[in-house]
């Protein structure tokens, strides 16, 4: 009980926006060692071990706040606050339960908002749509292992997302199924059957977790978890990305992107720095 009276967590559909950010001081892998770590799964892409491996990487970083005065300010629908030991505040859901229908959102692809096109850019953009479709594909099947009916509602909508001193635009879809009657009593096997989320694993789920372990060389921990309630009827969840974790050390934010075989080193490279932000 001590520990739960110890965790915060927020659930939000509309958050009012800041006029201001936090700012943090950034120290990330260098370029080199990151390009050795991309290159390696671009080899095991290439001798077909895996399709899609999301990449992460931590980054020391010193804050001006604490973690409590970060999850009370952070404009995110999704917050956790553990102890002093981590906060995160996503803004990817992982499922949804609403009258017996379950829903997930696989969030793949971003851009800095400011470039110009944009949004035209990353909806065009072939590496970004296949690396989209594949994700999509992944959780389709995934939700087939526990619903029915599957559906793709949404295909490729725009987000948009305040990273600090910049926005940026992620791409999502929405996917649904009809879960059979009395799931309720099931929601563990679910859950399990689910987990880890397809967009912060990879394809295929088990190799490409392997795979992941080997290269990234540091212990991911709570982060890409998830998080969420469960009212007996209805489920919220989260997947745990924009974290920063308390260390022996000092603080740390671990973030990343989807990597496939067309992706650019010095992108995803940038794209990993650029999610380090408290919006």
């Amino acid at each position: 009980m001590d520990e739960l009276e110890e965790a915060n967590i927020a659930f939000a559909f509309h958050e009012k926006e800041h006029s201001h950010s936090l700012e943090l001081e950034k120290q990330p892998l260098s370029f080199e060692h990151y390009s050795k770590k991309l290159e390696s799964v671009q080899e095991q892409i290439r001798n077909g071990n895996t399709y899609l491996l999301n990449l992460t990487q931590p980054t020391s970083i010193t804050i001006p706040v604490s973690l409590q005065t970060i999850f009370t300010q952070a404009n995110a629908p999704y917050k956790l606050r553990y102890k002093d030991r981590f906060v995160c505040f996503s803004p990817e859901k992982f499922i949804e339960i609403i009258d017996g229908k379950i829903y997930t959102y696989p969030m793949k692809g971003t851009i800095d908002a400011s470039i110009s096109d944009a949004e035209s850019r990353i909806l065009s953009d072939e590496k970004e749509m296949a690396e989209h479709l594949m994700v999509v594909d992944l959780l389709r099947n995934d939700l087939g292992m526990v619903a029915t009916d599957i559906r793709v509602e949404r295909f490729r909508y725009i987000d948009k997302i305040k990273a600090g001193q910049k926005e940026l635009l992620q791409v999502s879809s929405q996917i649904s199924g009809k879960l059979p009657k009395e799931w309720q009593q099931h929601i563990e096997i679910i859950l399990k059957t689910l987990l880890p989320a397809g967009s912060i694993s990879g394809t295929p789920k088990k190799r490409t977790v392997e795979i992941i372990k080997a290269i990234e060389g540091y212990e991911r921990g709570y982060f890409t978890g998830v998080f969420g309630y469960f009212d007996g009827n209805n489920l919220y969840s989260a997947v745990m990305i924009r974290f920063i974790e308390k260390t022996d050390k000092g603080y740390i934010y671990k973030s990343g992107g989807g990597i496939t075989l067309d992706s650019d080193v010095r992108s995803e490279y940038e794209e990993m720095i650029d999610k380090i932000y408290i919006p």
